[in-house]
């Protein structure tokens, strides 16, 4: 089979926002930059070092109709939702959830990390659903990073944590409902690695740390390279110091997106039958919510007092 590498389409810089309850991301996918299909979002938040008192969650919030992934660096954090469902996440951790036809949760920082600070970073990916599974029940897949399959090149330059997909022979543990691939890549200084993309897959990178060249394109820290099509994907690194990077593709699903905050549905008359559902509680709610708020405003109030927040 003929095979031809990637080019880059284009090259964007995220802008930085405030997220859930004050905590600032840099939105590497979505809002300025294009939609990647089947992916609606990448927020990368942190790395931030948060005192004692100052760190920040999302205190409980509704989703319909696509599924988030959330992938710790460092840091930890605790999730709760309607379903029932609790638990908390270390570093390396990847929790994959289907919100379906609808949930209530909160992701806060643990016990731990409030009390006694520390450094916090890691993503979230918005991946879409078919309009055909929107309405399927929620689902939870919280994966240690124990049972994260992690791939070598022969020389031991290059390392692949496999969260979606397959690289290197070595394939994922993770299933998912769209066909895509979700790759954390560390590339050795001056080493260099071609991963096999399905040519039906759109897919993007996103350097994470370093630099990294794609064919005669440099992209850098918070970087996001939209790629164009093609069967496989070249990235080398030129530098002095270790570059890491997310390799993110998929099969676009090729139906109409109509995005109202958290709720992504395919009309807007279901855009407005998913407000009126969360308002009349039917997608539930999690004991605790007023706490939840109480501790986000504290640590709010913290960090204006010790000038955080205008650093952040």
């Amino acid at each position: 089979m003929a095979t031809s590498l990637r080019a880059v389409r284009k090259v964007y810089t995220g802008h930085k926002q405030r997220e859930g309850g004050g905590f600032i991301v840099r939105r590497a996918l979505g809002g300025s930059v294009p939609l990647c299909d089947p992916f609606l979002m990448l927020d990368h938040f942190g790395p931030i070092t948060y005192a004692p008192g100052e760190a920040l969650g999302a205190p409980d919030h509704p989703h319909r109709g696509f599924e988030t992934v959330s992938y710790v660096i460092s840091g930890e954090m605790c999730h709760k939702d309607s379903q029932g469902n609790t638990g908390n996440l270390g570093p390396g951790w990847v929790q994959w959830m289907t919100a379906g036809s609808g949930v209530v949760h909160a992701e806060m920082p643990s016990e731990n990390t409030r009390k006694h600070g520390g450094t916090v970073e890691g993503f979230q990916l918005w991946v879409n659903l078919l309009a055909k599974d929107k309405m399927i029940p929620p689902r939870y897949q919280d994966t240690p990073p124990d049972k994260i399959p992690v791939a070598m090149t022969t020389d031991k330059r290059v390392v692949v944590k496999v969260i979606a997909g397959e690289s290197l022979g070595t394939r994922a543990s993770i299933s998912t409902r769209t066909p895509i691939m979700y790759l954390d890549i560390l590339l050795t200084p001056g080493s260099e690695f071609t991963q096999h993309v399905p040519e039906r897959y759109d897919g993007f990178i996103y350097v994470r740390g370093g630099k990294a060249t794609i064919g005669k394109v440099d992209i850098e820290f918070g970087q996001t390279a939209i790629l164009a099509q093609g069967t496989d994907v070249k990235i080398e690194n030129h530098q002095k110091e270790e570059c890491r990077l997310l390799l993110i593709a998929g099969e676009p699903l090729r139906e109409p997106v109509v995005q109202h905050g958290p709720f992504v549905m395919n009309t807007e008359q279901q855009i407005t039958q998913a407000i009126e559902d969360y308002r009349k509680g039917k997608l539930g709610e999690i004991p605790g919510a007023d706490e939840r708020r109480r501790e986000t405003e504290a640590a709010k109030r913290t960090q204006k007092s010790t000038g955080t927040w205008d650093r952040s």
